[in-house]
């Protein structure tokens, strides 16, 4: 009897390891490799909030706290939801997790029973299907395409929802593609989910705060009466360049949120006391912050976008929020490099890598072959000098 558990047939690796180890392969050789693959800002955590964190490991706030976090912070997000969403929770509604991603896996394995379905949007974040399969449920996986902006539609919805459909997952900024969903895109949405009460709506708002000319919407914000049927999760690691500090949280139904407290409980137990002080910082001081990266992120979109529009052969939609860019590259499919064919977009992204020192994240690790996601988080002149090499390596392609 060998050591794997069962399990572990169902959840797959990272499909951009092995892009990740030639690109450390390379970088140790001296080369100079130009990541756009990685999702977290490339600023430094404000000092106000840092602050927040030193004072309270002057002040020995170093033990256990409560499960679902400190009192302060929790009224924090109390109120955030209130100022930023005019949502209103009670305390009971609300979680602090270690990360966004720990209330996702604690909301799935709390109420998904063996065989459950979870409607995910194509392209999606990739740890969304791995998920839904650790806590035995069953994804259903529901095409969209870059002429409607990568966006679930009614009719989709309606023809994906069965009896067992326990969950909708709705991510706005979405990762991989920035798109966002407009107030009548969620109205049309809710009308149909309005007819199926026994669906409840996972909302991935990390991306909130970095929309560029458009308004966010959560789905509550147009269809209030779903409120007993909607999670909410958010955090402070995009918004605020806090990704190491692991702190996000979640809000709804009360029932709901009991049952991932057993969970963490049993689990981490409570999010780092540390990281939860500077949580509290950033939704207090950090307003600021968020103003001024959204204008930078926004600068280094609008050259992303031209410049790539200036690249034949690539086809790019202009992302709404976030700092992604999910750029088409059908064109090269069936192309050769070097007399080695491109047969899919990870080839595409381990020649671009082998031929100019890029890293991009192949659109198969979304579950969308013929793309690629480049991150803009990064300097403007790293920007322009990536999207150069990019044309210099389709040139050569043959």
């Amino acid at each position: 009897m060998g050591i794997k558990a069962k399990i572990m047939e169902k959840i797959s690796p990272s499909p951009t390891l092995a892009l990740a180890a030639k690109a450390k392969e390379m970088e140790a050789e001296g080369i100079d490799v130009l990541a756009l693959s990685v999702g977290e800002p490339d600023f430094d955590t404000p000092q106000v909030i840092k602050d927040y964190a030193i004072d309270a490991i002057r002040a020995g706030k170093t033990k256990y706290t409560a499960v679902d976090g400190i009192p302060e912070l929790k009224k924090a997000v109390q109120r955030k939801f209130k100022e930023d969403n005019n949502l209103d929770y009670s305390l009971d509604e609300l979680i602090v997790t270690v990360g966004g991603k720990q209330a996702i896996f604690n909301c799935f394995l709390a109420t998904l029973n063996e065989g459950d379905e979870v409607i995910i949007p194509k392209p999606y974040w990739v740890s969304y299907p791995e998920m839904v399969n650790v806590a035995g449920g069953v994804s259903v996986e529901v095409d969209t395409d870059i002429s409607n902006d990568f966006k679930l539609t009614p009719d989709s919805l309606e023809e994906a929802i069965t009896p067992n459909t326990k969950w909708l997952v709705l991510n706005s900024p979405s990762n991989p593609t920035g798109m966002v969903y407009s107030a009548e895109e969620l109205g049309a949405i809710g009308k149909v989910l309005r007819k199926h009460p026994h669906v409840h709506i996972l909302s991935d708002d990390i991306y909130e705060h970095l929309i560029y000319e458009k308004e966010f919407y959560n789905i509550l914000n147009i269809c209030p009466d779903l409120k007993e049927r909607v999670l909410i999760v958010n955090g402070v690691s995009k918004a605020y360049a806090m990704t190491g500090w692991r702190i996000g949280y979640s809000a709804g139904n009360k029932e709901i949120i009991k049952l991932m407290r057993i969970i963490q409980s049993q689990s981490t137990s409570n999010p780092t006391s540390i990281s939860q002080y500077a949580s509290l910082g950033a939704l207090e001081k950090g307003k600021k912050f968020i103003s001024e990266s959204k204008k930078i992120f926004k600068k280094r979109r609008d050259l992303a976008v031209k410049l790539f529009k200036e690249l034949e052969g690539i086809n790019v939609p202009n992302p709404d929020g976030a700092f992604y860019i999910f750029a088409e590259c059908k064109s090269f499919l069936g192309k050769s490099f070097e007399g080695r064919l491109i047969s899919n977009d990870q080839d595409f992204c381990q020649f671009l890598l082998e031929s100019e020192a890029v890293v991009v994240v192949p659109g198969t690790a979304f579950a969308m072959d013929g793309y690629f996601r480049f991150s803009y988080a990064v300097s403007e002149e790293h920007i322009a000098e990536a999207i150069s090499r990019i044309k210099n390596f389709c040139s050569k392609l043959k």
